[in-house]
């Protein structure tokens, strides 16, 4: 239960992280905050523990891999954030991701086996 406490207390430090530097001068680095790898660092090592050092190279890997479905959802926002709505324009972007990871993972268990 403390572990669980511990997560939400993380998660919140982070919200309030990004919601102080999207009001500063350096609004921007907001954006870099969300990719610290803190989720990535948990996956690896339950990974590692788990399956070995050969699983944690392939999932490493799919990572470097699952950067396409992020680029797509980012180059969305980019394009659509002067033409659409805000709400809009994150919801295509997010449908984007969506259907890219879904390629991605389809492709990954296609080439893979």
């Amino acid at each position: 239960m403390l572990a669980l406490f511990l997560k939400c207390i993380l998660g919140a430090a982070v919200v309030l992280l990004i919601s102080l530097l999207s009001k500063s001068k350096a609004f921007y680095i907001a954006g870099l905050v969300p990719l610290f790898p803190t989720f990535a660092l948990i996956a690896h090592v339950i990974v590692s523990q788990q399956q070995g050092a050969a699983a944690l190279q392939k999932t490493a890997l799919f990572g470097l891999w699952s950067l396409i479905p992020y680029a797509i959802y980012l180059l969305m926002v980019y394009v659509l954030a002067s033409k659409m709505s805000m709400w809009s324009c994150l919801g295509v972007a997010t449908l984007c991701w969506i259907v890219a990871a879904a390629g991605l993972i389809y492709g990954w268990q296609v080439f893979q086996q």
